[in-house]
C-alpha cells in the first residue's frame, strides 16, 4: 500500500509521513492528541464525533507535551479548524463541568477531554471527576504527572510518601473515575486508550475516564504502528432485556392495584421518553420523576405527577405512599427520590427495576430486567397490551395534580398578601422561576445544580422539551452551573441556556463567564441574591440549628457574632467587570423586561447576567416528604432538642424494602376495590 494510500484511508488527521515499516514518529502526547480526534461513536446508525475537543489549562507539566501536541494539530489544520479543537477555560473544576454538560446533552454520545498541569492543576479536576462519575456522564481527563524516571526529584508540587515511590497525587483520581491508568511508558499508551475508549462508550460502565501522563513521558518520541491513528467507531449498545424477564414483569404489573413508575435519568440517557410516554397512555400509570429524570413526560401528560420524594410534588408523593408496584425505570433511588425510604409505605410493596446497570437493577430487592430503557419499555407496552389501571385510578390522578398544579400557580403568582410584605425591590423565588418558566421558549435549557432552586424546580418546573431540565443532583455541586451553561450552549447552540444560581453558587465559580466572554458563548445567568444559603438556613433552621453560618454577615462587634449588617458586595458590578451584559431587575415587571431582552441579545454576544433580589424567608409549596438529615441526640439548645423528637418519629417510618419482588404476596387481578 502506498503512503498517499494509507493517509487517505486514514483521513486529515493522519500522520503524514510514514515509514517503510508503516510507523510515524511521533511524541507520545502527539500520538494522544491524533488518536482522540480519530474517535466516533454511534447508535442507532448516527454516528458523531466522540470529542468535541480538548479543555485546558497549560502549565509545566503540559505545557510541552499536550499543548504542544494540541497547537501542532490547530497549525496544520488552517483555517478549517482542527480535528480536536482548544479552548482555554480558566478554571480546572469548571472545564469539567463544561464538559459534562455537553456530554448529558448530548446523550452522553459526545463529550470533552480536560488537561491540566502537574499538581495542583490536576488535583483541581477532582471534584469534576467525582460528579460525572456519580452522574454516570463521560468525560475523559488528562491529568500531568512528575516525572516516570524521577530524574529530577523531587520536583515542584511533588508530593513525597516514604512507603511508596510510586505514588503520585494524581492517585486520588482512582475512586472517582469509572478507568484510571497512567502512561510510564509510550508503549502502554495503545492499550491504555483502547480501555479508556470502551469505557466512555460503555452505557453501563461510564463515567470519570482518567489518564495520567508524566510530564517527562508526554513529549518522549516513540514509533506509532499507523493502524493506532486509523478512524475508529464505536458502537453505543443497546442491549435488550430478556424475554421471560419481561414477561415477569408484565405479570407483577398486572397483578397490581395502584402501580406507578419512577422516571431516571436512565430514560433521558435511552432516549425512551416516546417510549415511555406509549406505555404511560396505554395503561394509566401514573409516573414520578427523578431530578435526572424530569421531563420524561412533558408537562401536561395526564399520567404525569411531576417530582417524587424529598423534592416531590404532593401528587407524586400521596400516590407513592400508597403504590402496591413500583417500576424503576433507569433510576438508581437516591435518597431524594425515595424520601431516605419512606415514600413507598405500603405493605407488601414489590419493586421492578429496568436498568442497563445491574448495580441498579437489584435495589430494593425488586425484580431485575436488566436492559435499555426504550427497548424495554417498548417490549413490556407489547407484554401489558389490552391492560390498564381502573378509571377511578387516573381520575384520582388527574385530581391530585390538580390540586398540586394550583400550588404551583400561587408560588409562581404570589398573592398581594405575600408581597406586600415583601422588602422594597424584592421579589420571591418562586415568582422568579415561574416568570422563567412562563417567558422562555419551550426548547430553552433550563440549568441548575446546588441551594434551594433545585427543590423548588423539580417540584414546580413546568418541562416542555426532553432536553428542557437540566438540574445536577446527583453530587449537587454549587458552581456546577455558569461552566455547564456553557457546554450546555456548545452541545446546542439553537437553544438559550437559562443558568439559575444563587449567591452562593455563583461566588464559588464565576469565572468561566471569562470563557463565555472569549468564545463568544451566550448563556442567560439569572443571578438570585438573598445573601447567604437559602436551602441550607432552612435546613439548619429545621434541624434546630438556627441558620447558622448560613447568611453573608459582617462580624457584629457587639455580640462577636456573624450577625451583623448585610455585606455591601455588588455582584451584579462583579459580573459586569468579567465583560458580561448586566440587567439588574427590582420588580416583577423589571424581570419580565430583563428576560424578554435576554432572549432577544445576540446569539454570538457572550453572556447576559440577570441580577435579582429575593427574600430566603419565603418558601414554595411543601413536598409533605422527608430527608434524612441527622439530628444531634442530646443538647443543650431547645430547638435542636425538638428538631430530634421529630427526627426520630420520621425515622421510625424508615423502610428496608428487601423482601423479594417475586416472593411477596400478589393482589387478587379480579379483586377491584380500592385502598
Amino acid at each position: 500500500m502506498s503512503e498517499g494510500t494509507e493517509v487517505s484511508r486514514l483521513g486529515r488527521g493522519a500522520p503524514s509521513h510514514l515509514d517503510q515499516h508503516g510507523t510515524v514518529r511521533l511524541t507520545t502526547a502527539q500520538a494522544l492528541v491524533r488518536f482522540l480526534g480519530a474517535q466516533w461513536s454511534e447508535r442507532d446508525g448516527q454516528r458523531q464525533r466522540l470529542f468535541a475537543g480538548v479543555l485546558g489549562i497549560f502549565g509545566h507539566g503540559n505545557v510541552a507535551g499536550v499543548g504542544q501536541a494540541l497547537l501542532q494539530e490547530e497549525l496544520a489544520a488552517g483555517p478549517a479548524g482542527a480535528d480536536l479543537p482548544y479552548i482555554l477555560a480558566r478554571n480546572e473544576q469548571a472545564m469539567v463541568h463544561t464538559a459534562v454538560a455537553y456530554a448529558r446533552q448530548r446523550d452522553r454520545l459526545t463529550t470533552w477531554a480536560c488537561t491540566a498541569s502537574v499538581g495542583p492543576g490536576s488535583t483541581n479536576m477532582l471534584t469534576g471527576a467525582a460528579l460525572a462519575t456519580i452522574n454516570r456522564l463521560p468525560v475523559l481527563l488528562l491529568p500531568s504527572s512528575t516525572f516516570a524516571t524521577r530524574a529530577a526529584g523531587p520536583l515542584l508540587q511533588e508530593l513525597e510518601q516514604p512507603h511508596g515511590g510510586d505514588l503520585t497525587v494524581n492517585d486520588a483520581f482512582r475512586p472517582l473515575s469509572r478507568f484510571y491508568d497512567e502512561v510510564r511508558r509510550p508503549e502502554q499508551l495503545p492499550s491504555i486508550l483502547l480501555s479508556a475508549m470502551r469505557v466512555l462508550t460503555d452505557p453501563v460502565e461510564t463515567g470519570a475516564v482518567t489518564i495520567s501522563l508524566p510530564q517527562d513521558v508526554q513529549p518522549e518520541a516513540h514509533d506509532w504502528p499507523v493502524e493506532l491513528f486509523a478512524e475508529r467507531v464505536h458502537h453505543v449498545a443497546r442491549p435488550p432485556a430478556e424475554p421471560a424477564r419481561i414477561a415477569q414483569a408484565a405479570e407483577i404489573i398486572r397483578s397490581a392495584r395502584r402501580p406507578m413508575i419512577v422516571a431516571g435519568g436512565g430514560v433521558h440517557h435511552a432516549q425512551a421518553e416516546d417510549a415511555l410516554a406509549a406505555l404511560c397512555t396505554a395503561t394509566g400509570i401514573p409516573v414520578g420523576e427523578t431530578q435526572s429524570g424530569k421531563g420524561s413526560l412533558l408537562h401536561g401528560h395526564p399520567q404525569l405527577l411531576g417530582a417524587v420524594g424529598s423534592t416531590g410534588t404532593t401528587a407524586a408523593n400521596a400516590v407513592a405512599a400508597q403504590a402496591d408496584v413500583v417500576i424503576g425505570i433507569g433510576t438508581r433511588y437516591q435518597d431524594f427520590t425515595t424520601a431516605s425510604r419512606t415514600a413507598f409505605a405500603a405493605e407488601g410493596v414489590r419493586f421492578v427495576n429496568l436498568n442497563i446497570a445491574p448495580f441498579d437493577a437489584v435495589k430494593h430487592s425488586g425484580l431485575t430486567v436488566v436492559g435499555d430503557a426504550r427497548e424495554g419499555l417498548t417490549a413490556l407496552t407489547e407484554a401489558l397490551g389490552g391492560w390498564s389501571v381502573d378509571d377511578d385510578y387516573r381520575d384520582e390522578q388527574a385530581r391530585l395534580w390538580a390540586d398540586w398544579d394550583a400550588q404551583v400557580e400561587a408560588a409562581h403568582h404570589p398573592s398581594p398578601e405575600v408581597t406586600d410584605a415583601l422588602a422594597d425591590g424584592l421579589l420571591t423565588q418562586g415568582a422568579v422561576l415561574g416568570l422563567v418558566n412562563e417567558r422562555s421558549d419551550p426548547r430553552d435549557v433550563l440549568l441548575c445544580a446546588a441551594g434551594s432552586m433545585p427543590g423548588d424546580l423539580h417540584k414546580s418546573w413546568r418541562v416542555r422539551d426532553r432536553r428542557g431540565y437540566h438540574v445536577e443532583y446527583g453530587y449537587s455541586c454549587m458552581g456546577y452551573e455558569v461552566p455547564a451553561a456553557i457546554g450546555i450552549r456548545w452541545a446546542d447552540p439553537t437553544r438559550d441556556v437559562f443558568a439559575m444560581v444563587g449567591d452562593g453558587g455563583y461566588l464559588m465559580m464565576p469565572t468561566e463567564l471569562v470563557t463565555a466572554v472569549q468564545e463568544r458563548t451566550k448563556v442567560i445567568v439569572v443571578l438570585v441574591q438573598n445573601h447567604g444559603f437559602h436551602s441550607i438556613g432552612s435546613l439548619s433552621q429545621s434541624l434546630g440549628s438556627q441558620r447558622f453560618g448560613t447568611a453573608y454577615r459582617a462580624r457584629n462587634e457587639a455580640t462577636g457574632r456573624l450577625d451583623g449588617d448585610v455585606l455591601p458586595v455588588d455582584l451584579a458590578a462583579n459580573a459586569r467587570s468579567l465583560g458580561c451584559h448586566v440587567i439588574e431587575v427590582h420588580d416583577r415587571a423589571g424581570l419580565e423586561a430583563a428576560i424578554a431582552e435576554a432572549k432577544a441579545a445576540p446569539a454570538d454576544g457572550g453572556p447576559v447576567v440577570i441580577h435579582v433580589e429575593t427574600d430566603p424567608l419565603v418558601h414554595g409549596p411543601d413536598s409533605a416528604s422527608w430527608w434524612d438529615v441527622p439530628v444531634g441526640e442530646v443538647s443543650e439548645l431547645e430547638s435542636t432538642r425538638g428538631a430530634r423528637a421529630e427526627y426520630e418519629q420520621h425515622k421510625a417510618a424508615q423502610r428496608t424494602h428487601l423482601a423479594p419482588a417475586d416472593l411477596l404476596p400478589t393482589h387478587d387481578p379480579n379483586d377491584q376495590t380500592h385502598n
